[in-house]
């Protein structure tokens, strides 16, 4: 049995799955926050010995960890991630594996996102493609040639920081103009909140101008409201301008788009990215290219991880 973990800054998901990739059992947890790494490990693993216990697993015999970067999956390192206190350079795969007696595979959430859709999801059938997971930050995973792309330590895919503006808005990474800044959704609800006008139904929806956030803002849009529709209109002109720019350096033949797209669906923003999409590359590109919604939804962290233990097993 495979056991996958999704680590997040606010819950863990633990997931118990056959040889197939076929889910067994699954649970969510609170995230351990108590700024101390070495017992935010051992709640872990005490998580992953009781999820199976109670479904008569003895050892897993592989574990999958979907983890929030930065991290150096050569040194098999998770850095210094935001959202869990205490955590500098924590050698987790490592530390998981000598407690649990088993071999740990490691990818940033990205990669784990990427590898779960062409399993499970949205990607399935495609050799070469890139996910986009656009929840508080940009995130991107590579599919070529049918195998995930990660580049030296575990780098490549850092797509939300590819320039769409070149002295355009502050980034959170310290540059200025990147996808993220413009698409990635921490920076779409602090532009929301800031330039909301007093008459759009966003901020009625919402209730205060500080509890605005993207998902308010497609409502209104499907609603007709015309400082949302423009709102909408931006985001999904940056997003080309993003996706443009990828698939001449890449070529894919399928592009899956989470979390923001997923939610704001076909009218509201899938169509209108392929529009634009088709205006700015190459006649010959667009026909053959598919641009679509994930399709994992709140599935997504159990598959993820597990989808890193298969493929782990796959390259052992």
């Amino acid at each position: 049995m495979l056991v996958g973990i999704d680590l997040g800054g606010t819950k863990v998901a633990y997931t118990l799955a056959d040889e197939n990739g076929e889910i067994r059992a699954r649970k969510r947890h609170a995230s351990p926050q108590t700024g101390d790494s070495d017992r935010d490990i051992q709640t872990l693993v005490e998580a992953v010995r009781e999820l199976c216990a109670e479904n008569g697993v003895g050892e897993p015999a592989s574990v999958g960890l979907s983890a929030p970067g930065p991290l150096d999956l050569e040194a098999g390192l998770v850095l210094h991630p935001p959202n869990l206190s205490g955590w500098t350079e924590v050698a987790l795969p490592s530390r998981l594996a000598e407690a649990l007696s088993c071999p740990v595979h490691m990818e940033n959430d990205a990669n784990a996102g990427a590898l779960a859709e062409w399993r499970y999801g949205a990607g399935r059938g495609a050799r070469h493609g890139i996910y986009l997971t656009m929840s508080t930050g940009v995130g991107g995973g590579l599919m070529l040639d049918g195998r995930l792309y990660r580049g030296p330590r575990g780098s490549a895919g850092e797509v939300g920081h590819m320039p769409v503006e070149w002295q355009g808005e502050p980034c959170a990474c310290g540059l200025r103009g990147c996808l993220e800044a413009y698409v990635g959704g921490r920076a779409w609800a602090a532009r929301l909140r800031k330039s909301a006008p007093e008459d759009s139904s966003v901020l009625t929806r919402a209730g205060s101008r500080e509890a605005i956030s993207p998902e308010h803002t497609i409502e209104a849009a499907r609603a007709g409201d015309p400082w949302a529709c423009e709102e909408l209109k931006r985001f999904n002109h940056y997003l080309a301008r993003g996706l443009s720019q990828l698939i001449f350096l890449l070529a894919p033949e399928r592009i899956v788009l989470g979390t923001i797209v997923a939610a704001a669906g076909e009218e509201l923003c899938l169509n209108p990215v392929r529009e634009e999409v088709a205006r700015h590359v190459w006649p010959h590109q667009a026909p053959g290219l598919e641009i679509v919604a994930a399709e994992l939804g709140d599935d997504l962290p159990h598959r993820s991880a597990i989808a890193v233990a298969l493929d782990g097993a796959l390259r052992d």
